[in-house]
């Protein structure tokens, strides 16, 4: 149902959870960093609604390290609530450590108490979406709500993106009657390096200068074991 997985398309993420060293120490490790990263823009807050089947398949294949992983998600940025301009549908495809990202812009809707599954599916059907795509969303619900603030870094040469990811909160969403309950993460924060397949080689020149330890990490996956702790 999805489209043929792309190599040459996909990129690599390599995460690391911080829990051990406070914000200003790891902006200075990074800042040190011989590859010189330098910040790229403002901060700004992402948002997403994580959308999955009535079984969660997506999240039950990533807590088993499925080698073919999937997510989905609708990103926008800013305010977490009231009208969400320029929303993004995005479908994560993974292969192991290889993903690929497809992105579709939605039309405009509202995220307030009386959002609903309903309201999304309208939202679906007006916007100019494949019709494969269409058929997905079908057999999807929203699953989780998160927001985090995130600062980017590039480094000298171009090829690899530093993300940090810090004040991660969770929300309860559903199919209707949200009153979108809240639960905060700790104070850890996530960093994300992010680079094309064909930079690869060259990914170890950058880890092995970072002082941190390489994780396995999934917001989707965390954010349901938070709030939803009967299933781990």
């Amino acid at each position: 149902m999805f489209p043929p997985f792309s190599i040459e398309k996909s990129r690599y993420e390599r995460k690391f959870v911080v829990g051990d060293m406070d914000y200003f120490n790891i902006q200075q490790q990074i800042k040190l960093h011989p590859a010189a990263f330098k910040e790229l823009y403002q901060a700004r807050y992402i948002n997403n609604i994580y959308l999955d089947t009535t079984e969660l398949d997506f999240y039950f294949d990533n807590v088993s390290g499925k080698g073919s992983r999937k997510k989905a998600r609708i990103r926008w940025y800013g305010d977490l609530f009231g009208k969400i301009t320029k929303p993004v549908l995005e479908f994560k495809i993974r292969e192991g450590m290889l993903g690929n990202k497809l992105s579709f812009p939605l039309k405009e809707f509202t995220v307030d108490e009386n959002f609903n599954l309903s309201i999304l599916k309208k939202v679906f059907a007006e916007s100019d979406l494949p019709p494969w795509v269409y058929e997905v969303l079908m057999l999807l619900k929203p699953a989780l709500l998160n927001r985090y603030k995130r600062k980017y870094n590039l480094n000298f040469d171009g090829n690899f993106r530093l993300t940090l990811d810090t004040d991660l909160s969770y929300y309860r969403i559903g199919n209707d009657n949200n009153s979108f309950m809240q639960s905060h993460k700790g104070e850890d924060v996530i960093i994300e390096l992010k680079y094309d397949y064909a930079n690869d080689k060259l990914a170890n020149n950058i880890t092995n200068k970072l002082p941190f330890r390489l994780t396995k990490s999934s917001k989707y996956v965390n954010g349901i074991d938070f709030l939803h702790p009967m299933l781990t």
